[in-house]
């Protein structure tokens, strides 16, 4: 019996072992959107090797170095192995350098070195990417947060040979062949500071044969030259023929002490690529345990898991550990080393709305590090980031910041001042800054003075105008937050400035001149100025702090609802406006066939969920039911648009549990309807948030009645308290629209102008 009782605990043990750490990872495929050109996007993705929230990942890559479109599923050579950080095509990537093996004759020239590939032979998961070239050469590489590791297993009978590329602008190698090494750094990227440097290590298991350097702007070699220093320096090593070799890589933007600190610590304990990749799958398994889908459909928790991978990979942490154990960073805004975190590689016009929100439910600890983070880049350059990569620019338009800062206070993430992040925002909206349309604010005296951005002034007007609005808003709502009275005075006016653009005559926002006439010849379904990558029909809908504001400018419940019934039904035809082109948002709109929904740009992502205010919840849950089935999946071809830094996979993750964040700065997740049958998120502070969709099915995608906590339950919302508190929310789903649930005012979300 005693035998037998132990058998049975060792069992238990087992499955209860296994059903508290699921496989999860293994739905991930990182091949998703990368199928992708600039005319044409369904993701504009590459497939990341990488820990979550990384310093450094790495990638495949078959473009040309220095092209923002690393790679493309329809390409059939890869060049290269590089270290990676980019956050968009558009805006390219920086520190990096890329290894690559070579079997035969020694080739170094990136075009001519190219292999091919077939995609049968390549394994792409987030812990794990391999690939076997026509060739016979097999190039595996798994990631640690810092650095990663590569395993090369050469073909018998030929020449084994790894070539180094020092990448884009200046690079430094040396080579030590006694200690089977390659140490240097590398400069290249767009927004980096003059003296911005990645330091990498390199090991080798193997000894070199030979060894040489070379540089990759006229493809010369110095053969058994030792270092160099210079545009484009790289460096070759010879092993022998058909060897196996084990490849570590530490890099670091402090020193080359610190990138060997960092092998030590994250690499040195592991002697075989197996290793490494067994801890990286260990960690993305226990963040995605986290998260635990059920289905009987593999291809939505496919594309779940795929999305929830890229919601964790940015922003890309910025500091490192030092010998002592302490975090320290290179500011890539002042050039200056400093104690503590940073983070970047964010664009927030493309990810406030969805990925911090998120990331708020996800990781509170880290979210409050950040927003310290965004003050400390403040003090360090002068104004807030809106889209760092990994410095400083004006990237797209708005004073997001404000947005992240008020979101993480009134959900209760802690750690940063925020009377000093009202008096950094205040300086942001009362002056513009060096970069770009988002850095400070173009025509804020206009602005305060009268109630919109001028079309003469800037831009975009438009689009401006409401995102100021909306950003001023959160102004308010942090000023409110903690009792600061006079920023509460500064805002208020403020954040009602939509109106003003709202031309009740033709129905739609439109640009209005200094003198307070409206721009002539308006179209509402051309492109462009005064909006920013779409329209009125589009960007009409984006006052997310007030649409009980927006519904009485377009004349009541009833008319806004058929607008927004048009607006989703009516013909996806697009005028190209100001661009004079085509441009992929234009189709990537037309593809979806919902309408003027462009679901590939972010303004009108929220569309779909206002129907929550005007008390027809069901449309809600109908049409965000029908983008998640019908826009995502986890091919290659798996996103409507650009995936944007985790933003686009955000708002799947978030949609397919069934909540959304219309406005962040509240601290209200509006309903929509579940993909899953059940989904259960274990929060941060130990306890865990249910969603039960019961009677769950393609067709059953209307709410019939809700229960939270096993009371009745009828508001088109939950709070973000709701969550982090734990318990289980049920839905009782039905195939047919139930009418009369959450149609009282009382149901509906936050709005400023109804709910003060």
């Amino acid at each position: 019996m005693k035998k037998l009782y132990t058998i049975s605990v060792f069992l238990l043990g087992l499955f209860y072992g296994s059903a508290q750490n699921k496989d999860l990872v293994q739905y991930v495929n990182t091949l998703q959107g990368t199928f992708s050109t600039p005319d044409l996007s369904y993701g504009n993705t590459y497939p990341t090797v990488a820990m979550p929230f990384p310093v450094h990942a790495f990638s495949a890559q078959t473009g040309k170095s220095g092209d923002g479109w690393k790679y493309q599923y329809q390409a059939d050579k890869i060049r290269g192995f590089q270290q990676v950080h980019q956050c968009s095509p558009w805006v390219n990537d920086y520190a990096v350098f890329s290894l690559f093996p070579v079997s035969g004759n020694l080739v170094v020239n990136e075009e001519e070195r190219a292999s091919k590939f077939s995609h049968s032979n390549e394994t792409a998961k987030p812990y794990y990417y391999q690939v076997k070239f026509d060739n016979g050469i097999n190039t595996e590489i798994s990631p640690v947060t810092r650095g990663g590791h590569m395993k090369f297993s050469f073909p018998k009978g030929k020449k084994s040979y790894l070539v180094l590329d020092g990448y884009i602008k200046q690079s430094s190698v040396q080579i030590n062949a006694k200690e089977k090494k390659i140490t240097g750094w590398v400069h290249n990227g767009l927004l980096i500071p003059g003296n911005f440097k990645c330091y990498f290590e390199i090991t080798f298991d193997k000894p070199f044969k030979s060894y040489g350097t070379w540089e990759n702007k006229t493809n010369t070699i110095q053969s058994g030259q030792q270092s160099a220093e210079g545009d484009g320096k790289g460096a070759y090593l010879e092993f022998e023929e058909g060897a196996v070799v084990q490849v570590k890589i530490a890099s670091s933007y402090i020193s080359a002490e610190q990138a060997a600190v960092t092998m030590k610590k994250e690499l040195g304990r592991d002697k075989k690529l197996e290793q490494t990749t067994r801890a990286a799958k260990d960690a993305w398994n226990a963040l995605f345990n986290r998260v635990v889908v059920e289905t009987k459909s593999e291809e939505d928790k496919a594309t779940f898991y795929s999305c929830l991978f890229r919601a964790n990979l940015f922003s890309h942490s910025f500091y490192e550990i030092s010998k002592e154990g302490k975090p320290y960073y290179f500011s890539p805004y002042d050039g200056k080393v400093h104690d503590g975190y940073m983070f970047t590689d964010n664009g927030f016009w493309d990810t406030f709305r969805a990925q911090f929100p998120l990331s708020n439910i996800l990781h509170p600890t880290m979210q409050g590090r950040y927003m310290q983070s965004l003050l400390d880049a403040q003090e360090q350059s002068g104004w807030l980031p809106t889209w760092s990569c990994p410095g400083m620019s004006g990237i797209m338009i708005g004073n997001h910041a404000i947005s992240l800062l008020t979101d993480a206070w009134v959900k209760g993430v802690k750690g940063f001042d925020a009377n000093k992040a009202l008096e950094a925002y205040y300086h942001e909206v009362s002056n513009k800054g060096p970069w770009g349309g988002s850095n400070g604010r173009e025509g804020h005296k206009e602005w305060f003075e009268l109630g919109y951005i001028p079309m003469e002034l800037a831009g975009e007007s438009a689009a401006k105008t409401l995102e100021y609005a909306y950003d001023d808003w959160c102004g308010y709502q942090l000023a409110k937050a903690v009792g600061n009275e006079h920023y509460m005075k500064v805002f208020e006016r403020q954040m009602y400035n939509y109106k003003n653009i709202y031309d009740p005559e033709v129905g739609f926002m439109r640009g209005k001149k200094q003198n307070g006439e409206w721009r002539e010849d308006f179209k509402p379904l051309a492109w462009g100025n005064p909006f920013t990558e779409g329209n009125s029909w589009q960007y009409g809908w984006s006052v997310f702090h007030d649409v009980s504001g927006l519904v009485t400018l377009m004349g009541g419940k009833d008319k806004f609802a058929n607008k927004l019934d048009t607006f989703f039904s009516m013909e996806p035809v697009y005028d190209v406006g100001s661009y004079g082109t085509v441009i992929h948002e234009m189709r990537e709109m037309e593809l979806a066939k919902m309408g003027q929904y462009a679901h590939g740009n972010q303004p009108v992502q929220h569309a779909a969920y206002l129907y929550n205010y005007v008390a027809q919840p069901w449309k809600s849950q109908y049409w965000s039911r029908k983008i998640t089935g019908q826009l995502y999946n986890a091919t290659e071809k798996g996103y409507p648009g650009d995936e944007d830094q985790g933003g686009m996979s955000s708002w799947y993750v978030l949609s397919s549990l069934g909540i959304y964040s219309v406005c962040p700065g509240t601290d209200q997740y509006v309903l929509g309807s579940p993909v899953f049958d059940k989904a259960s998120v274990k929060m941060e502070n130990g306890k865990t948030f249910t969603i039960v969709a019961d009677g769950n099915s393609k067709e059953n995608v209307y709410i019939q009645s809700a229960t939270l906590n096993g009371k009745e339950y009828t508001k088109n919302y939950i709070t973000y308290g709701d969550i982090n508190s734990g318990g289980t929310l049920v839905l009782k789903m039905g195939n047919k629209p139930n009418t009369s649930r959450g149609i009282a005012p009382s149901d509906s979300p936050y709005s400023v102008s109804a709910k003060q």
